[in-house]
């Protein structure tokens, strides 16, 4: 019964969760037996009150183990197995105890490790918008987000872009991934790269992407609980800046383009932003990307997000603008270093923290968010964007995967 997962969700006495169809859900009591599958969560809310209340597991001996002592939980497990559980309301005048069994079953329809829905597709302007997917004329907000997922679900490894700072995506998994105490939960794929003349500085092409997770508390399926960030080694820096917030503004159609001196940048001032500490600026276009920055399929006038800023990581080796290198920051951020690199692409849940910078101890999450951490342009290089392609739940393997000859 290792990594048994339980999460107390207090709620009103007549709310209703609903995490699957198939489970009962209790509104009058507490049922004798439950089935339900690894990695999903049945929500029970007990009808009966009293002055206080403890959950226990039940060991197969007869102890048992403090799991809460909140009126309502959710049950939540990676492991096969039956579990013993008890109830109790602590109360001098109508004490109560009631043991019931979780058998907690293989999945139908076997969990995907990889992406299986994108449920937002956000990106701030950049060098690679309209590109990365490809906007075609007459394309909606609801044709790009679904070839957003077609991209990046599974394994079909299509990079897409998040554009400038802010720039995010939303996706989720099909089922819940559960979060298991030190170890590494979720993996990320994107396209860094180390430069070659000093690749042990871990410098190249590092594009920092920070990770927020959410927990489907109310177990009604959609992403409305509160956001965390998972904090990443930059979190406490005196250099981070959270809840920094910058606005791009669309594109005159008259504007006319201003290029740089040494023909590097077709316009200087092409797309105009603000931010939350007052500062200007333009997010110029390059000659090796001519079509339009900003989001076509959106009429917006101004796009603004908000989130946490990581201090700037390129340098300009050459000094003239001409060789910019992009250093990697330790660990905790998205297309930071090469995808080889597993560990530090890979995230825990365990990093979870609220809008104060308090730790958060979520059971699992349902839902991942990943934005541009840096606000930088470099050159001819253009602005410093997020890409990414793929993302695993690290506690599910891949079955298409053979297993290793061990006379290799």
């Amino acid at each position: 019964m290792k990594h048994l997962s339980l999460y107390i969700a207090a709620t009103a006495a007549a709310a209703l969760g609903a995490c699957d169809a198939e489970v009962p859900m209790v509104n009058l009591g507490i049922d004798d037996t439950y089935y339900i599958a690894r990695m999903q969560k049945l929500d029970l809310h007990p009808a009966l009150t009293g002055q206080s209340y403890r959950w226990s597991l039940v060991r197969p001996d007869g102890s048992a183990a403090l799991l809460a002592t909140t009126r309502d939980y959710i049950f939540l497990t990676t492991e096969e197995g039956t579990y013993r559980l008890r109830f109790e309301i602590v109360d001098p005048a109508t004490p109560y105890s009631f043991d019931f069994t979780i058998s907690v079953l293989h999945e139908e329809i076997e969990y995907s490790p990889y992406i299986a829905r994108v449920l937002e597709y956000c990106p701030a302007p950049g060098q690679f918008v309209n590109e990365m997917p490809r906007f075609e004329p007459g394309d909606t907000y609801a044709d790009i987000l679904q070839k957003a997922e077609e991209s990046i679900t599974g394994k079909n490894d299509v990079m897409i872009t998040l554009g400038g700072f802010g720039g995010y995506v939303t996706f989720a998994f099909d089922h819940t991934v559960v979060n298991v105490p030190g170890e590494y939960d979720l993996r990320i794929w994107g396209n860094a790269f180390y430069e070659l003349l000093q690749p042990d500085k871990k410098g190249g092409s590092a594009e920092p992407g920070i990770v927020s997770v959410s927990y489907d508390a109310n177990c009604n399926g959609v992403a409305d609980d509160p956001w965390y960030e998972l904090a990443g080694s930059e979190y406490a820096s005196p250099a981070t800046r959270h809840a920094y917030s910058i606005t791009y503004r669309r594109p005159d159609p008259s504007h006319k383009p201003v290029p740089d001196d040494d023909n590097s940048l077709s316009d200087t001032q092409y797309i105009a932003w603000t931010d939350s500490d007052g500062a200007t600026g333009f997010m110029p276009k390059n000659y090796f990307h001519s079509q339009e920055y900003y989001p076509l399929w959106t009429d917006a006038p101004e796009l603004t997000f908000t989130g946490t800023l990581l201090a700037p990581n390129a340098v300009d080796l050459s000094g003239t603008g001409t060789y910019y290198v992009l250093y990697a920051y330790p660990y905790g951020y998205v297309d930071n270093h090469p995808n080889e690199y597993a560990e530090l692409n890979s995230f825990k849940i365990d990093w979870a923290v609220d809008a104060d910078g308090n730790p958060v101890a979520l059971p699992g999450v349902d839902f991942v968010r990943v934005h541009t951490a840096v606000n930088q342009y470099c050159g001819w290089l253009g602005e410093t964007s997020t890409e990414l392609c793929r993302a695993q739940d690290l506690h599910l393997s891949d079955p298409t995967l053979l297993p290793p000859d061990p006379f290799e």
